[in-house]
């Protein structure tokens, strides 16, 4: 709950920082609307501050999963044994790819 309180603070300060100028129309039975105006008033929240904040931050999970490889344990054995291997060389392109990046660095 207070993380979704947090979560709720950091959009109302978004909102008032930053120009609303999109919307986003959603047709939905009403049963389903009145369950999300239940769950707004229980939060002390409008309608549209319960769904923006609601949406963003699954929203927001839904990019950082996205972005988050998962392994089987014998997946992530492999390959934790594959780069402890001492036999383990880097190829050209890897070579290549710290020589740009540390001219980047400089």
């Amino acid at each position: 709950m207070a993380t979704r309180a947090l979560s709720t603070a950091k959009v109302e300060f978004m909102a008032t920082v930053t120009r609303n100028d999109a919307r986003i129309n959603v047709r939905l039975p009403s049963e389903l609307k009145q369950t999300i105006v239940e769950a707004a008033s229980v939060l002390g929240q409008t309608v549209s501050e319960f769904v923006i904040s609601t949406v963003v931050s699954e929203a927001r999970q839904v990019l950082q999963d996205a972005q988050i490889t998962r392994l089987s344990n014998r997946d992530r054995d492999e390959f934790l044994k594959t780069l402890d291997s001492i036999d383990a060389k880097p190829n050209a392109a890897l070579k290549a790819a710290a020589r740009r990046y540390g001219k980047l660095r400089a």
